[in-house]
């Protein structure tokens, strides 16, 4: 398992981090994400062998954010 933080920009509200947290949580191979409006940033544990980086900014960006 391997540990990710990415940078979310354009939340404002719980429900952005709702919806962030969801479209990760949906991605194979994450078996953990962790979203803070505060820090503007969401942690993931996931399995490298499934999931890319690429894979979550992509869909962090689908969802209306913007991630880095």
């Amino acid at each position: 398992m391997a540990t990710i933080t990415l940078q979310v920009n354009g939340m404002s509200c719980g429900g952005c981090v709702k919806s962030v947290t969801g479209v990760l949580s949906a991605l194979p191979g994450v078996s953990r994400a962790e979203v803070s409006l505060e820090r503007g940033e969401a942690t993931v544990d996931y399995d490298a062998a499934t999931v890319t980086r690429q894979q979550m900014v992509a869909a962090i960006e689908d969802a209306g954010f913007e991630a880095g």
